[in-house]
């Protein structure tokens, strides 16, 4: 864990508790839909779908592809300053939503990052209360 963590941070709400929870046991869940059959990001009571309350939770493969992405030379923070360059991106879980992330990887180059790469979620615990889910290549 790191400690001194000075970056923002997500704030968990009573709905999401349980996501965060998983988190810090290294695990990745989503929402679905049992109306509908539809999983989805992020966490909330309510399906965005076809808004039904008749939701659970379902363990997630952690497997995901590049949807999208940029990388950062510039912090836009003063915390994130020893970490550029960063790739904050959008990742397509294999369940099908779509999250928001950072990809982990040595040397973030446009030659080393291409749409659609195969990536495998990893656990970062920056604080004792919040895990962050982030992907590295598969």
């Amino acid at each position: 864990m790191t400690q001194g963590y000075n970056k923002p941070l997500p704030t968990p709400q009573g709905e999401s508790d349980y996501y965060w929870d998983k988190a810090k046991e290294h695990e990745l869940w989503l929402r679905n839909c049992d109306d509908c059959g539809t999983p989805y990001f992020y966490p909330r009571d309510i399906s965005p779908c076809c808004f039904s309350k008749n939701t659970s939770w379902v363990q997630a493969s952690g497997k995901a592809s590049l949807y999208t992405f940029a990388i950062v030379h510039r912090a836009p923070h003063p915390g994130f300053r020893d970490d550029v360059p960063f790739v904050p991106a959008m990742v397509e879980l294999e369940e099908g939503p779509i999250m928001a992330t950072n990809v982990v990887i040595d040397d973030p180059t446009p030659e080393n990052l291409s749409i659609g790469m195969a990536l495998e979620v990893v656990f970062d615990d920056v604080t004792d209360a919040i895990t962050l889910p982030k992907f590295k290549p598969a």
